[in-house]
């Protein structure tokens, strides 16, 4: 709580409504943050209300204003120009600020007799260099594929080769990935004819280079030259192969940025994709720790992305519409001297180029939190589908299982970063409901797991830990008969039941009142199934193993002089029928303290 909410909201109470830029400062004068508004008045009166709801992180940075200055602009555009600026100068704590942990990669032409295209990590002296590129892959990639569609060497030789050796071609020459030219047929003027080709591709793409090599096939066929057409039709297929199998390729991204994110626990990661000339030619991917996967996330780091010195594109298409697109679109005009669109896709063609951006980021917040692309997505799926602040890190789903109104059970799984937690799986037997009844069972096992978490004395780690998000095996009937009681005791993690369809198959989600789909969210979809394969499987083991208790019991005790307390000790002793079956009248009377006639009697019956 901040103790100067009340001074914050009196001097609110008296700023103007004109458009502006606030500094939020921390009580060393330091800026802590830094925003822009169309009416201060509203804007800065929303972090400061009574009954706020505000996302974590603006909450944390609300905790931390001791007070503000701001600037009054005439206009919303000039509000955020100055906002951009100012980010840029003073780097505040709680805006996103673009953090770039890699190093910069180029393609580097060698100034060889028979130059080399390869890809470095620094810039090489001599020759030529193109780049710089973020993306090692990325350059990595465009390098191979480059050197393959047009045979160029990539061992270790020296060109033009003098010893016997040296001429002999190796296994690339053999499978048609390299021209030979360590045999001598190729002149270096050939050779750089090639390479500048090369070079060509790399920078404008395949549309270009293959309309330039079919005029060069076209001009050696009218000069009867035909090797060399047949050696440039080679090209072409190979080039064009390129295209149709890599997803580098697209000539309608002429001048486009794709950008997309993906969210953990841990943070936020957003990637953008480039393409160039119908070309993919860089990837990046910036982390963000506590920053909210939205649409003002979006609009912030496009704002910090493009100021930075990055090449401003003519398209930008982004996975969700970014706040003030309209004003960011005349701000990067201004600054790149041509139009610029910004657009947002959640359908259509250019899904395929979001989904490629997103599962890049994802992957990048897989390798840092150790975790596959694929549980990162399936978590950032249910978030958003459950409206969730964020993907649920731990998750508790709980299954009812019986034999009529004998051996009622109830099974907890637990799954953690989208994994299985086996340690802290949980079984109940059920204790306060006589007959059958899953509602009222569903509500003992809850009621019997939290209060174990609200007891300050508990040492068992699985039920000391709350989880971020419940799931019960049905419908709306579960939910109802448990999330009521759940809010009474205090404890706020969202439930949702997990509907099975007449073949026992995962079919939708389930909330107090309505059904929700969940079968076109592929990665969300896969988990719902894996989590509740799994709370039935434990909770139908457990069954068997409480009627098989339940059995045996009963037929231990159907012997006159064997009571309950007697048959638990031949349980515990013996723990199977055929153990006892197999031991002598005296062994079963020592143990159960009965008669040799008795124990005969019994050993007769099992």
């Amino acid at each position: 709580m901040n103790d100067r909410l009340e001074y914050l909201r009196e001097k609110t109470a008296k700023l103007t409504d004109f458009p502006g830029v606030y500094r939020m400062k921390n009580s060393d004068g330091e800026i802590i943050y830094i925003g822009k508004a169309k009416n201060l008045k509203k804007r800065v009166t929303s972090y400061f209300r009574v009954s706020a709801d505000h996302t974590p992180k603006v909450a944390k940075m609300v905790e931390n204003v001791y007070d503000y200055d701001f600037i009054v602009t005439d206009t919303e555009y000039e509000a955020l120009v100055l906002e951009c600026s100012l980010i840029k100068q003073h780097k505040p704590k709680y805006n996103i600020l673009l953090k770039d942990d890699k190093g910069y990669h180029y393609i580097h032409i060698s100034d060889e007799k028979y130059p080399r295209i390869t890809a470095e990590k620094r810039v090489v002296p001599g020759g030529i260099t193109l780049g710089p590129y973020t993306s090692p892959g990325v350059t990595k990639q465009t390098v191979t594929e480059a050197n393959k569609v047009f045979m160029l060497p990539v061992c270790k030789k020296k060109f033009p080769c003098t010893s016997s050796a040296g001429k002999r071609p190796c296994l690339n020459y053999h499978i048609k990935q390299c021209m030979g030219v360590c045999m001598g047929k190729i002149s270096e003027s050939d050779y750089a004819e090639i390479v500048n080709e090369a070079v060509e591709y790399i920078k404008t793409g395949s549309r270009e280079s293959v309309e330039k090599l079919r005029a060069e096939m076209e001009k050696a066929a009218e000069n009867l030259e035909f090797e060399k057409a047949a050696m440039l039709r080679d090209r072409i297929s190979s080039v064009t192969k390129a295209a149709e199998t890599q997803k580098i390729f697209d000539p309608e991204l002429e001048s486009t940025d794709i950008i997309a994110s993906a969210a953990s626990p841990e943070g936020t990661c957003v990637s953008v994709i480039v393409y160039r000339n119908g070309r993919l030619v860089d990837k990046n991917s910036y982390f963000f720790e506590d920053a909210e996967n939205d649409s003002s996330l979006y609009s912030d780091f496009i704002m910090q992305y493009y100021s930075t010195g990055h090449d401003t594109p003519k398209n930008i298409f982004t996975e969700y519409e970014a706040e003030d697109s309209r004003m960011i679109s005349e701000l990067l005009k201004e600054k790149s001297g041509h139009a610029v669109h910004i657009q947002y896709r959640q359908k259509g063609n250019m899904m395929k180029y979001i989904m490629l951006a997103r599962n890049n980021a994802s992957e990048f917040l897989s390798v840092r939190a150790g975790r596959t692309g694929r549980e990162i997505i399936a978590l950032e799926q249910l978030s958003k589908l459950l409206g969730l602040p964020k993907p649920p890190e731990y998750i508790e789903a709980y299954d009812i299982s019986n034999l009529g109104s004998s051996a009622m059970c109830a099974s907890m799984v637990v799954f953690e970063h989208g994994r299985p937690l086996k340690k802290m799986y949980k079984r109940f037997s059920i204790k306060n409901v006589a007959v059958q009844n899953d509602y009222a069972c569903m509500h003992e096992v809850l009621e019997r797991r939290f209060i174990r978490f609200l007891d300050e004395n508990e040492e068992d780690e699985g039920f000391r830990r709350k989880p971020d998000l419940i799931f019960l095996d049905g419908g709306k009937g579960q939910v109802n008969a448990v999330e009521p009681y759940l809010r009474q005791m205090g404890i706020d993690t969202p439930v949702f039941g997990i509907v099975k369809d007449n073949k026992h198959r995962t079919r939708a989600i389930s909330t107090g009142g309505e059904e929700i789909s969940v079968s076109s969210l592929k990665s969300a979809f896969t988990l719902l199934t894996n989590i509740q394969d799994e709370m039935h499987r434990v909770a139908i083991t457990y069954q068997k193993k409480l009627h098989s208790k339940i059995t045996f019991d009963a037929r231990l005790t159907s012997v006159k002089g064997i009571g309950p307390k007697k048959a638990a000790k031949l349980m515990q002793h013996f723990r199977t029928v055929d153990a006892i079956k197999n031991s002598t009248p005296e062994e079963v009377s020592t143990v159960a303290g009965i008669s040799p006639e008795t124990a005969a009697e019994l050993i007769l019956i099992l």
